[in-house]
């Protein structure tokens, strides 16, 4: 229940991005599940920096993200991941096609990136030791999924 309203307020702003990004060529799926994974490079930013002391610890404000990155990571994802929205599909897309051919996996590791955001939403507010003893938790368990399932960069 507690990451109920949480839950329900980034999806009202998730379909609120994906309807302000209209002129885009993307499906909607594509744009609501962008607009997820900017919520989760915020929220882990807001996390990070405060880990590594470039930004003043805040335990709400750490709180507040911790939070979001259980809402987020507790989403179905039923419906963001369609097929033709890879891409190979898509011009601006960083889904890899193995999305689709290993979805059981994939969609796996949305678990475990929830059991790292419960554990740090667990230590948030207790500190920035405590928030910097969970970011490898929640770093391990994001850069497993963009390892496999993410166009690089590069």
């Amino acid at each position: 229940m507690r990451y109920l309203l949480p839950a329900a307020l980034i999806l009202a702003l998730g379909a609120g991005f994906a309807q302000s990004q209209g002129g885009s060529d993307k499906p909607a799926p594509v744009k609501a599940r962008q607009g997820i994974m900017q919520n989760y490079a915020f929220s882990i930013g807001t996390l990070g920096g405060m880990a590594k002391g470039e930004v003043e610890y805040d335990a709400q404000a750490a709180q507040a993200a911790a939070d979001r990155l259980v809402a987020l990571s507790s989403l179905p994802q039923t419906g963001y991941w369609p097929e033709g929205t890879s891409s190979d599909d898509l011009e601006g897309v960083k889904a890899l096609p193995a999305i689709w051919e290993n979805m059981d996996d994939f969609t796996s590791g949305f678990d475990t990136l929830n059991e790292a955001a419960m554990a740090m939403a667990d230590v948030a507010s207790d500190g920035q030791q405590a928030v910097a003893g969970q970011m490898q938790p929640l770093g391990k368990s994001c850069g497993a999924c963009h390892e496999d399932y993410q166009m690089s960069d590069d």
